[in-house]
């Protein structure tokens, strides 16, 4: 069965980047736009690990972070976060909450893949 992952960015680009490089993988990537639709695709799929950027709009990743440690069935979830140099002033507080893993934007997607391994190993993806 397919680990499922939540990359949750509000640029299209960074979620592509995230989907090609765990393509060699056995996981699902799930995808949302913001941390308000991505608490919703927690609903529909609970995902094994969390990529969640810094800055969105309508929710951002400390507003998610924040909810996510307060609910205890989610807070349970590795998160790995997504920043960048404007991010300077929430470090702290996302390091306070509690994350697994940090990826500074830029990124390759070989470091977003060792990033999600630290926290969950990823088996090769079966070949049909």
């Amino acid at each position: 069965m397919p680990i499922p992952i939540l990359v949750i960015d509000d640029s299209k680009a960074v979620r592509l980047i995230a989907k090609q490089a765990l393509a060699p993988f056995d996981c699902v990537v799930h995808e949302a736009t913001n941390g308000f639709t991505g608490l919703f695709a927690l609903e529909r799929n609970l995902a094994k690990v969390l990529v969640i950027d810094v800055s969105m709009p309508t929710m951002d990743g400390l507003e998610m972070l924040t909810m996510l440690k307060s609910h205890p069935e989610l807070s349970l979830i590795p998160v790995i976060m997504l920043v960048s140099t404007t991010d300077h002033k929430v470090l702290p507080k996302i390091t306070a909450l509690g994350i697994n893993g940090m990826v500074k934007k830029p990124f390759t997607p070989a470091e977003l893949v060792t990033a999600i391994q630290a926290v969950l190993p990823l088996k090769p993806a079966k070949r049909a």
